[in-house]
């Protein structure tokens, strides 16, 4: 499609006739129709207003081409957010996962010190390590869920998680100060916290689950 044809058929699109482009340009209608017929090109100042006139690119006009949208458009047009109900369910997987991983390790390291007598330093290692990085974990999750505005009820729920670990956090710290001076055994009471965060993590899968089990009915 030659030029020409490419500002007929623009003009056709617009439904405008010769007498109304010529116009809007301040050129005659004389000019329009040469345009049109390959007899003469718009001059250089008349490009931009013509692009305006028909709500397209100077490539459109001058080559009858329109412009590549980008390879990765339709990808992007493709990416889907998970909804609440989704991340709700893939936290709770991720928690009660995590409340799992805290549960053996606890338990292991327990056994391995003071059944199996191996070495406290080297099993307090694997034990941090593991917590460690069940812990980065959680984290990790939710800090890659996208914001919603909460609801009143989660808001609530909220507020009720936060006094419930205060009061659990303020009963830990109580019971290990007197597990500790009464038994000397700082070496390993320090392991109450690691509870208290086990504890705190299964207050939130319940949460979770009770939330779950309220949308299913």
């Amino acid at each position: 499609m030659n030029f020409g044809e490419k500002l007929f058929e623009l003009r056709k699109e617009k439904k405008l006739s010769q007498e109304e482009v010529a116009d809007r340009l301040n050129v005659s209608r004389q000019t329009v129709s040469k345009w049109e017929t390959n007899q003469s090109v718009p001059d250089f100042d008349k490009i931009m207003p013509l692009c305006e006139l028909f709500e397209i690119g100077v490539e459109e006009l001058l080559t009858g081409k329109k412009p590549e949208e980008p390879e990765n458009s339709e990808k992007e047009e493709s990416i889907k957010l998970p909804t609440r109900e989704e991340i709700r369910r893939k936290s709770a997987e991720i928690v009660s996962s995590s409340v799992l991983i805290y549960i053996v390790a606890v338990a292991v390291f327990i056994v391995a010190i003071d059944v199996l007598c191996l070495n406290p330093v080297i099993m307090t290692a694997i034990f941090l390590g593991v917590i460690g990085i069940t812990t980065a974990r959680i984290i990790r999750h939710y800090m890659s869920i996208p914001k919603f505005e909460k609801t009143s009820k989660e808001i609530k729920e909220v507020e009720i998680m936060k006094q419930i670990n205060g009061i659990i956090g303020a009963a830990c710290v109580i019971l290990y100060f007197l597990i500790s001076f009464t038994t000397m055994a700082w070496h390993i009471t320090w392991i109450i916290f690691v509870i208290n965060g086990l504890i705190c993590q299964v207050v939130r899968l319940f949460f979770m689950l009770k939330e779950d089990k309220t949308n299913e009915q």
